[in-house]
Order: C-alpha cells, then sequence, then structure tokens
C-alpha cells in the first residue's frame, strides 16, 4: 500500500462530502470536485455563505473515512477485546489488532493516524479562514456554530487518537513516573513542512485541550439542527454533552461526567433529554439501526448512501456479515458475552434481533445487516450510553446502588425484555457496576466500545482463541506510534 504518512500535515484538504443527504443541490457539482482548501485564497474558499457550509460538510466527510470513523476505528476497538474471533485471517483486515501485534509500520497504526490529522487539520484550516472571513455570512450567531462544530470534531478526533496511541489517563495520573506521553497538539493550520517537527504533549494537556474544545462548543452549537438527519449527522448540543460525559468517564471523573450527563438524562424516569435535542430509548432496540437511522436514541452517527460508501473492506457489515452480506472477517466469540445466558438470555431482543447463527454454525453479529453495500450507519454515541453512564458515575460517586443508577441500568436493559434487576441482586457496590459494565458489553457490541471500557479501568485485553491476556504494563496495550509520523516528526518519541 502506498504510504501517505505525510499528509496530515503537508496537504490539508477539504475533502467535500458531495453525497451527504443535507448538502444543497446547488452545491453539489463543486463538491464532486473539491479542491483542496489550502490552495485556494481566502475569498474563494469562503466567497459564499454556501462555502462555509460545503467546507463544514467536508470535514464531517474526513471523520467519516473507512480508515477513522466509517468502520475501522469502530472495529479496532471491538476486536482488541475478546467478543470476536478471526474467521479469515486477513492481515488487511485487522488481523494484527485482533491479535495484539501490531507494530509502528502496520497500515492500521500508520492509516488512523493520518485519517484522524489531515480531519484535525481540516478543523483548524477552518477555525483559522472561517473566523477571518466570517462578514461573507454576515451572521456571527452561525459562524460560531460552525466553528463550534468543528472544534466539536477536533475533540473527537484527539479523544480517539489519545485512545490508541497513549496510555490512559487514569494510568498516568497514578503512575507519574511512567510513559506520560500524549499526542503533538496540533492547533494552527499547516500547509506546509514548517512544524513538522512537533514533540508529544503530555497526556493531561491533550486531555484539557480536548475538554476546552468542547466546553467552547457546547454553549455555541445549535439547541437542535432542523430534522432528524442533521440532528444524527451533525453536531449539536447535547453531542458535546454526551462526548464531554465519555470524555470524563475515560478519565475516572465520575462527578464531572455526573454534571453533564445531568443536563440531558432526568434523575428519574421516563428518560428523555430535557432540552435540545429530546434524545430518549427507543422501544424497539432494532428501530436504532434500521433505515433510516435517525432515531431520537442515536447522538451522532456516520450516514452512508449508495453513492457514499465507507470503501472496501472499511465498513462495519463487512467485517462482522459472512457471506454474501460481508466478508466475515470475525465471529462472535462464544466464550465471549454470548456465552453470559444469565445476563443475556436468549429471548432478550438484543440476542434475538443481533446474533445470528450462520450456516456453518457459527455466531455472528447482525447489527449491521446490510451488504454488500454497507448502507448501515456507523454510531458513535447512542442515548443508552448515556444511560448506563449515570448508572455507573452514580454508583462510583455514592459508593451506593442509587434509585437512579438503577432505575438507568434498567431502562436499558429491559426495553430489550432483559429482566429487570432489584437493589438486593446485589450484596456490594462493585457488584452492581460489574453488572452496569456486563451490560455495557451487551448493548454495545460491535459499536466500538469495548477497548475504552478495558483500558479506561486499567483492566487486562482478555485472551481469546490462541490469543493471551495483554497486561497493562506491556507496550501491547496501546498502539506504537506511527513509522510514517516518526520518519517525517524528528521531535516524536515512540513509545516504550
Amino acid at each position: 500500500m502506498k504510504h501517505i504518512a505525510q499528509i496530515p500535515k503537508k496537504a490539508a484538504v477539504l475533502l467535500v462530502a458531495a453525497l451527504l443527504l443535507f448538502v444543497p443541490h446547488s452545491c453539489r457539482r463543486e463538491l464532486l470536485d473539491p479542491v483542496p482548501i489550502n490552495t485556494l485564497a481566502d475569498a474563494t474558499a469562503f466567497a459564499t455563505p454556501d462555502r462555509f457550509l460545503s467546507n463544514l460538510n467536508g470535514i464531517y466527510a474526513q471523520l467519516k473515512s473507512g480508515q477513522f470513523y466509517g468502520g475501522r476505528f469502530l472495529i479496532y476497538n471491538d476486536v482488541r477485546g475478546e467478543e470476536f474471533l478471526n474467521e479469515t485471517g486477513n492481515g488487511v483486515t485487522a488481523l494484527q489488532t485482533w491479535n495484539h501485534t501490531v507494530f509502528e509500520s502496520s497500515n492500521e497504526v500508520n492509516n488512523l493516524w493520518n485519517a484522524a490529522y489531515q480531519t484535525i487539520n481540516s478543523c483548524n484550516i477552518y477555525l483559522d479562514r472561517a473566523d477571518k472571513n466570517r462578514s461573507v455570512v454576515g451572521n456571527d450567531a452561525l459562524v460560531d456554530q460552525y466553528l463550534a462544530e468543528a472544534r466539536f470534531i477536533r475533540a473527537l478526533c484527539y479523544h480517539s487518537l489519545a485512545r490508541m496511541y497513549c496510555p490512559p489517563y487514569a494510568d498516568v495520573v497514578a503512575n507519574p513516573n511512567r510513559n506520560q506521553y500524549g499526542l503533538p497538539l496540533r492547533l494552527r493550520p499547516e500547509i506546509g513542512p514548517e512544524n513538522n517537527d512537533l514533540p508529544r504533549s503530555p497526556v493531561t494537556e491533550v486531555y484539557k485541550q480536548i475538554l476546552d474544545d468542547l466546553n467552547a462548543a457546547e454553549p455555541k452549537l445549535a439547541a437542535t439542527n432542523g430534522s432528524a438527519l442533521l440532528n444524527v449527522t451533525r453536531a449539536h448540543r447535547n453531542t458535546a454533552i454526551a462526548l464531554k460525559a465519555r470524555v470524563y468517564m475515560g478519565m475516572q471523573r465520575y462527578s464531572d461526567a455526573l454534571t453533564e450527563l445531568n443536563k440531558i438524562v432526568p434523575t428519574a424516569p421516563p428518560f428523555k433529554a430535557p432540552s435540545g435535542v429530546a434524545h430518549e430509548l427507543q422501544a424497539n432496540v432494532k428501530n436504532v439501526f434500521t433505515s433510516p437511522f435517525t432515531t431520537t436514541e442515536s447522538i451522532f452517527s456516520m450516514p452512508f448512501t449508495s453513492n457514499n460508501l465507507p470503501g472496501t473492506q472499511n465498513g462495519l457489515g463487512s467485517y462482522y456479515n459472512p457471506g454474501p452480506r460481508g466478508i466475515g472477517d470475525f465471529s462472535l466469540n462464544p466464550n465471549g458475552i454470548i456465552g453470559n445466558t444469565t445476563a443475556f438470555p436468549s429471548n432478550d431482543d438484543r440476542r434475538v434481533n443481533f446474533v445470528l447463527i450462520h450456516t456453518n454454525n457459527k455466531p455472528y453479529l447482525n447489527k449491521f445487516p446490510l451488504g454488500p453495500e454497507h448502507l448501515d450507519y456507523a454510531p458513535v454515541l447512542r442515548y443508552a450510553e448515556m444511560l448506563l453512564h449515570v448508572a455507573e458515575a452514580e454508583a462510583r460517586v455514592n459508593n451506593s446502588v442509587t434509585q437512579r443508577a438503577l432505575e438507568a441500568l434498567n431502562a436499558v436493559r429491559t426495553r430489550s425484555k432483559a429482566p429487570a434487576y432489584a437493589a438486593s441482586d446485589f450484596a456490594t457496590v462493585n457488584d452492581f457496576i460489574n453488572a452496569v459494565l456486563t451490560e455495557r458489553r451487551i448493548e454495545f457490541l460491535g459499536e466500538g466500545h469495548r477497548a475504552f471500557d478495558i483500558q479506561r479501568l486499567l483492566q487486562p485485553f482478555p485472551a481469546k482463541g490462541p490469543v493471551g491476556a495483554v497486561p497493562p504494563t506491556v507496550s501491547e496495550y496501546i498502539w506504537p506510534i506511527p513509522s510514517g509520523e516518526r520518519a517525517t516528526n524528528k521531535a516524536i518519541i515512540p513509545n516504550p
């Protein structure tokens, strides 16, 4: 595969999303043949209000690259865990990620880094040039909203990179003498090699920047984006709040997570966001993963159409569906969460709808069933995640199984016909927290959450099939800094 490691710093292209459904028809010809924004004079790139939106749509298009949130980022974060078994032995489709043998020149290590930093640099260019040309729009509030969306995307990118290439935040705080290296924080437009040599900022500084972006974005984002499609595919105020809650949970700052969650989750059922987009659980979980994929449970997703697909061997359905709908690179591990028939009973809608026994008698994930054209939206943030964050954070902060914690857990659980828990089912608070973590494995199977939970809690990656466990103290626990970055950035220090 052609090496592209130099792209993030040398060719910050706003790849405009010609076929996102929300792009005005008048822009489509221009968007089919996008011109790299760094080659245009500001007067051209931001000559009309429509171009402000077109360029912003281009950043969303980069974010949903198949190498990033269009598929592979979510896949990598699931197959590193214990829920899937590799079926094809194909080195192109996450085999090394699954068996923890990636190295600095591995395709997935380089390609994901490149996709994320390309998106970050496009955000930086947009933040600079849209602000300088805001008079073209004649509506400061609208420009501020666009800038806030760019800051949200930048925060999501940095958080995603930190999860893959940096030691977990909790490990850094608990062990200040160990690896503290975070990421190169690129926060200004880069259209040449002048700033290639940028050292890694500490992990704590990276997380501070993520939170700074989200805190700045939240009040400037729209309360709603005006349609079900736009409320799912573009950031709004509750999107930033939801991501902040996830970030704080990953940092083990549970009180701060609750502060954010309280903005979008009431203290008692029925659980429905009280302001902005009225997020709530769907009565049937299958509806979330059925076209048009725009229910109010979905807080943020990556959209696809027949003319705008994640690319060959990138889509979620390609990896998880057996033929002919997909390649079936990964089956479900019978000894993973599907083997827990107590927490995950046979009549649970999530088992009935999303676990498929193929003709080879192996179980596969059927959550993203469309194929061979993989049109399923890629889920990034869901309201079910927020409810389970509430359950966990409430228990940790109060050191007890509060009524709200129990009701939030049961709201997710019982909507899929699993039996409700009672407080008496848990001898200790830790037993309750473990039940929440188990519920997360069931609810978010195939959605890219498993590695996040393992690493934020400093747990080992469990053994699976022929692959041994990976404890937090070994180098394989996080990804190496890519060889492409090391070739062009002489100031970067590799992971130990």
